[in-house]
């Protein structure tokens, strides 16, 4: 054995003590921790030939690396919809890497039943029938993109080609139809083989929505002259987290042949809210859906899951038939259900969360959540220099500069927020006009912090 890892072997409780002291100290600091970070990272460095031993390493990245290294998982962070990690997710996070479990197969091991328990309980948090399976993947990109994958062998499947096996140019052209589909969606099509320019918008509803007119989407499928299509939902914009109506929307299906993929990457925990439960109503209809855990769970990078009522389509498409690997048959093995073979135990965070919070603690945060964007969106309306550009309707606040909202002038006043180190907010266009978005899901955060983002807010704009 090489003499840095027979040292390290002989030293493993020190070392894990070690980096747990490391772990600790930025976790109890992070709130105070700057939001962004600028200047210039440290030049490459040349491959080290011997290595110096882990605790070397621990300490080099200390010095080096960690100061570089923002506060997005802290409570003022609004970028994007990034959260941070509750306690007990990061405890589940360190132990997935401590037990290092392949999530493949069974592989003699209970890992894959926890994944199965674990997707069970969500499924239940998200109000979904029993005749939903589904599985971890990485992200709201994967999960979007595996929904949209078994779509697509849908649609083969009402046009009489087996696309796992001919390929989508087998089907001829493919509709897609959305209202306002994320960024991911026509990233997905664009790796399944349908093509970006395949994705039709549908108009809107009018006053500054961005939920999709119903009434346009029939009146587009109506168009498609019975050929079967694809409808991607929308359980919460990127802008203003605006939902589609989508029991109305699954109501189409009883006239119209299509498949319904449900994007509720962030709206999805909606559910857990009374107040709010409403706006997803009919996600059960939903052939496949979308939710990403990263985000409103508050887990740790990376994790989502996926949805679908028709696990034997996706197990056609992705199967991996080798005789090592076993036939998917009966409850089938995760490698034969996404695109990845070799998975690390995503589940085992949300485990850990759910186990110790519960329904009712993430509830909790859900609802403090909004509360906190409502209150920030309240404050920013009252700001000479700022003005919102939508409705505060759940958690994420969009707004832009009073006057003159230029490109330019967003992206310098997004500059000067960063540049505090106490917030960090990201641009976006809604309506056409540039502005910024702050989006509440991190389990920390409180009043006092949206009450610092105001000041900030203010300073920069004023």
């Amino acid at each position: 054995m090489h003499p840095a890892l027979a040292g390290d072997l002989s030293r493993l409780p020190e070392l894990l003590q070690s980096a747990r002291d490391v772990a600790a100290h930025e976790a109890e600091a992070l709130a105070e921790r700057p939001v962004a970070v600028s200047g210039t990272a440290p030049p490459p460095e040349p491959l080290p030939e011997d290595g110096a031993g882990a605790d070397v390493a621990l300490a080099r990245f200390a010095e080096r690396w960690a100061p570089g290294f923002s506060g997005s998982a802290g409570p003022r962070y609004l970028g994007f919809v990034t959260a941070g990690a509750t306690p007990a997710s990061l405890a589940g996070d360190w132990l997935t890497s401590a037990f290092d479990q392949n999530l493949s197969g069974a592989g003699g091991s209970w890992a894959q039943e926890l994944e199965r328990q674990t997707v069970a309980w969500l499924r239940e948090l998200f109000g979904l029938g029993e005749a939903h399976s589904g599985a971890f993947v990485t992200g709201a990109t994967a999960s979007n993109t595996v929904g949209l994958a078994i779509g697509r062998e849908w649609l083969g499947e009402r046009l009489g080609v087996d696309v796992s096996r001919a390929g989508a140019a087998a089907l001829g052209p493919v509709d897609v139809l959305s209202g306002s589909p994320h960024s991911s969606v026509p990233k997905a099509m664009s790796v399944l083989g349908i093509g970006r320019d395949r994705l039709r918008k549908v108009p809107l509803l009018p006053g500054n929505r961005e939920a999709v007119d119903v009434a346009a989407l029939e009146s587009a499928l109506a168009g498609l002259d019975g050929r079967p299509a694809i409808v991607v939902a929308n359980a919460g914009t990127v802008n203003t987290v605006d939902f589609d109506d989508l029991r109305a929307i699954a109501a189409l299906k009883e006239r119209y042949d299509f498949w319904l993929h449900v994007d509720a990457a962030f709206g999805g925990f909606a559910a857990l809210a009374p107040e709010h439960a409403a706006l997803v109503d009919g996600l059960d209809a939903a052939d496949s859906v979308c939710v990403d855990l990263h985000k409103w769970l508050n887990v740790p990078y990376d994790a989502a899951v996926q949805f679908t009522r028709r696990r034997d389509l996706q197990v056609k498409v992705f199967h991996n038939a080798s005789p090592y690997l076993g036939l998917p048959a009966g409850e089938p093995d995760f490698l034969h259900l996404t695109p990845e073979n070799s998975r690390r135990l995503r589940a085992l965070p949300a485990w850990f969360s759910l186990v110790a919070y519960g329904r009712a603690g993430h509830r909790e945060i859900v609802e403090r959540n909004v509360a906190l964007a409502r209150r920030l969106g309240a404050g920013v309306d009252a700001l000479p220099g700022l003005r919102l550009l939508a409705p505060v309707r759940l958690n994420v606040v969009c707004f832009t500069l009073a006057e003159d909202p230029t490109q330019e002038r967003v992206d310098a006043l997004a500059r000067a927020v960063a540049a505090s180190g106490e917030a960090y907010v990201t641009p976006t266009v809604h309506g056409g006009v540039p502005g910024l978005r702050a989006a509440f899901s991190n389990w920390r955060t409180t009043e006092a912090d949206t009450e610092r983002v105001l000041r900030v807010l203010a300073a920069a704009s004023g």
